[in-house]
């Protein structure tokens, strides 16, 4: 997998601990089903795997199949 990041993203998560988890929120919109990937500092109670990325801790919901590419903007 590779991550992309921003240096804001990199630098928001250094500030805020070092450590990014990611899992995906299912939602229904408009008659459809939507993901969207959601992020924390802190794990919560899902099980996660650690996944290589240059300059924080990425952590992957275990449940999650690894994507080709992830990209990490500021928002």
């Amino acid at each position: 997998m590779r991550v992309r990041a921003s240096p804001e993203a990199v630098q928001l998560v250094q500030d805020r601990g070092g450590k990014l988890y990611v899992w995906a929120k299912r939602t229904r919109c408009c008659g459809g089903s939507l993901i969207f990937l959601e992020t924390s500092s802190e794990a919560g109670e899902r099980p996660f795997r650690r996944v290589p990325a240059d300059g924080i801790e990425l952590y992957l919901d275990e449940r999650l199949r690894e994507p080709d590419e992830l990209e990490l903007g500021q928002s």
